[in-house]
Order: C-alpha cells, then sequence, then structure tokens
C-alpha cells in the first residue's frame, strides 16, 4: 500500500542517487572477492588494542567529559594536533582554521550546503571521487570535467571549463580516487595560476598523502597557493580549502576527518554541522587524541606504508 510520503519529497531528492561506494563495499564482504574499487583500508593494520587501552584510559579518565555534547568546531586538543600534525607538511595553521567533521563525506557535504546553488558548476578531474558527485548532485552541481593524464589533471584542458564561471575546482592530487595518479609538481603550480587567474578557489581532498611508499613527498596545494600569495614560509593564505582523514591513517569506522579553511568559511560550515550533528563524537575524537600520543600516530603511519608497499609489489 502506498503511504502518503511519495509526493511529498523535496525536488531536491530527485537528483539524489544510491552511493556506488556502498554498493562497492557489499561486494568486499564476500570472503573470495578482494576489490580494488574503493579506497578501503586493510583492518589487518588497525590498531586495536592500542584502541582497546585508549578507550578503557578515557572511559575511567575522562568518561563524564568524553560522553558528553562538545562544542561543533571539535576537540580544542585533537585540533591542536592536527595543526602540528599538519606542519610536518608545511600546512601552517592555527585551529581556529580547523573543524573536525564526522568523516570526510561530512566534510564534503557540509562544503555543498554552504557553496552551492541549484545549476553551479564544479571543475573535476575526469574521472573523479564518486562520493563527492553524491554528495554534489543533490544540491544541484553541474560538474565539468578536466582530462587527466599520467601526470594528473592537464592544465591547458581547464581554461574552457574555468571560462564558464565555476564555483571552485575539486582536485585529488595525491593517489586519486579512482585513478591512482599523484599530480606532479609542475602541474600543481600551473592550476593554481590558471586558477588565480580566473579567480576559482580550490577544494583539495587529500585522505592518501601521507601514505607514501615511495620517493619524495610532493608539497601540498594548500602550502604552494600560500606561498604564490607571499607567505614564503607557507602560513595559511585560504584560497584552498584543504580536507583530510583519520580514515586512512587510523580507522574508518571512527568517522574522523578535518577541513582546514579561512574563519569565516569555517564559521558557515560549522552553523551547516550544527543542523546535521551538532557535533562530531566526542569520545571518539578524545579517543583518537589519546590513542595518537607519544609518537604513536606517525610510527602507526610507517607500518601502513610498509605493509601497503609489500602488499603493491607483491601485486604486481
Amino acid at each position: 500500500m502506498e503511504t502518503p510520503w511519495a509526493d511529498r519529497f523535496a525536488q531536491r531528492t530527485q537528483r539524489m542517487e544510491s552511493s556506488a561506494i556502498r554498493e562497492i563495499l557489499k561486494v568486499t564482504q564476500m570472503p573470495d572477492v578482494i576489490s580494488f574499487a574503493g579506497g578501503l583500508p586493510s583492518p589487518d593494520i588497525f590498531p586495536v588494542e592500542e584502541l582497546i587501552e585508549a578507550c578503557e584510559k578515557v572511559l575511567r579518565e575522562r568518561g563524564p567529559e568524553a560522553l558528553q555534547y562538545s562544542p561543533t568546531e571539535g576537540y580544542l586538543p585533537l585540533k591542536e594536533m592536527i595543526c602540528r600534525h599538519t606542519s610536518r607538511y608545511s600546512i601552517k595553521v592555527d585551529p581556529g582554521n580547523v573543524l573536525i567533521t564526522s568523516g570526510s563525506q561530512q566534510a564534503l557535504d557540509l562544503i555543498g550546503k554552504i557553496f552551492i546553488n541549484p545549476g553551479d558548476k564544479i571543475l573535476v578531474e575526469a574521472p573523479t571521487y564518486l562520493g563527492a558527485i553524491q554528495a554534489w548532485k543533490a544540491y544541484g552541481a553541474d560538474f565539468t570535467q578536466v582530462e587527466m593524464d599520467e601526470y594528473g589533471m592537464i592544465p591547458e584542458s581547464m581554461e574552457e571549463g574555468l571560462r564558464t564561471g565555476p564555483k571552485f575546482i575539486y582536485l585529488l592530487p595525491n593517489f586519486q580516487n579512482p585513478t591512482g595518479i599523484t599530480l606532479i609538481l609542475e602541474r600543481r603550480k600551473q592550476i593554481i595560476e590558471i586558477a588565480d587567474k580566473y579567480g576559482v578557489p580550490i577544494i583539495e581532498d587529500d585522505p592518501y598523502g601521507q601514505l607514501r611508499y615511495e620517493g619524495e613527498h610532493l608539497p601540498p596545494v594548500v602550502v604552494l597557493d600560500s606561498k604564490v600569495r607571499g607567505n614564503k614560509d607557507g602560513i595559511y593564505k585560504g584560497n584552498v580549502i584543504y580536507l583530510s582523514t583519520f580514515s586512512k591513517i587510523l580507522a574508518p569506522g571512527l568517522r574522523l576527518a578535518w577541513v582546514i579553511a579561512p574563519p569565516e568559511v569555517i564559521l558557515k560550515l560549522i552553523q551547516a554541522k550544527q543542523g546535521a550533528d551538532l557535533h562530531t563524537s566526542t569520545f571518539n575524537q578524545i579517543v583518537a587524541y589519546e590513542v595518537s600520543q607519544h609518537d604513536f600516530l606517525d610510527h602507526h603511519i610507517e607500518k601502513i606504508r610498509e605493509v601497503y608497499g609489500k602488499r603493491r609489489n607483491l601485486m604486481l
């Protein structure tokens, strides 16, 4: 029997689609399947024992705080830790530039909520991350694709799309999902110059940058952009919004990620997030902070690189 709700859905729901990523994950539950279709961390490297210890310690020593509501912008010690961690990659920000989100997917959704009007164009790599398409289609975005080759997005192919006045450029410069391609340094600089020429800001999504198995780390687009704007020491200027996550370096089930953006953008994101979930899980934030102490996170990332690097070599 039909319910009275079917003809009451908002018009924007017509643009909503089921997540292809969720469908991929269903397949990965099959014991005889090894899927290369999604950025699914291996459970073999989840720090289960360390998380058990951290959970017990947090509940024993800080239970009332960890189980209470907390500020929308995130747990301050965790934000300060993120600032220290990202500074190693020359991203120099303070906690006022950081918002903790419930996974990078929420960050993408909140960005769509505060920036995208129906019909707005977004410049993306061809192909690009399915989760971003799903998040932003719901807000009425149209996507202008830019060709890629083995060196990443082709700067010369951007100009036509930029003349249409896109809201922003969306990039995954490191080990791009789904291609695995890394945008070379020279093209990072060219894309920044071209984007600046047309006055179009950039969203840099970087879930995999810390997992490089070999070779030199490339400076993030956000750092190169800040230097172009006169900050030789790399202090954040704000033309690039930067996203990253604990999902690939700790565990995706914690649903913890962060956004680095100018204070005025952070404020709007906070307002949008308050209407979505009030705040990211207090308990998960404090546990992530606790388990990351005493250089554990750095050592764990080294272990991930080693394990994944060996598996990559074995696959080849």
